[in-house]
């Protein structure tokens, strides 16, 4: 049974052994720590344990941590969406928990964040990632050519969208 759970202090091993691996870093934010240490780990479940609520999640399996799923807020006239990110340990790849997991997530996040929209730029390498997200409702929305640069080489990225009121006509709240 998947579940998705907050970060704990104890998290930091097992997160920083499944998260540093070579392709995992390779679909991330040049940002992230490469090597990706304990101490790495053991800074973002620090961040982590400040926001409330839960911006980013474990994804447990069967007892066992097994990655992260999470995301983060846009601001100004982007303030209704969200970014969405997520990474799943190699020994785990194929087992549909990427998939299971965006859907648990995409669920929480609606219903716990005042967004209307979620999106996932995945790159252009990286379609395993486009299937999990198709199948939970996630639509490409638009090729962004040549918008990133990931090992000195220019790709694309793929924005996937899921709408919390696909069909809503009605104008959205204005700021007080």
């Amino acid at each position: 049974m998947l579940e998705l759970k907050p970060f704990s202090a104890s998290d930091a091993s097992r997160v920083a052994l499944l998260r540093n691996h070579p392709v995992i870093l390779a679909n991330g934010f040049n940002g992230t720590p490469n090597p990706y240490t304990v101490a790495a780990a053991e800074a973002f479940i620090a961040a982590q344990a400040l926001k409330q609520p839960a911006e980013n999640l474990a994804i447990w399996l069967a007892g066992e941590l097994v990655g992260s799923i999470g995301l983060w807020r846009k601001e100004d006239v982007f303030r209704l969406s969200a970014g969405l990110g997520y990474w799943v340990g190699a020994p785990y790849w194929g087992k549909g928990v990427a998939t299971e997991a965006i859907g648990l997530f995409t669920t929480y996040a609606f219903a716990t964040f005042d967004i209307v929209r979620l999106e996932a730029g995945v790159f252009a390498f990286n379609q395993p990632s486009m299937r999990a997200l198709e199948k939970n409702g996630f639509y490409l929305e638009s090729i962004r050519r040549q918008a990133v640069v990931k090992h000195g080489q220019i790709q694309d990225d793929y924005v996937w969208v899921k709408l919390k009121h696909p069909n809503q006509s009605a104008p959205y709240p204005t700021p007080g």
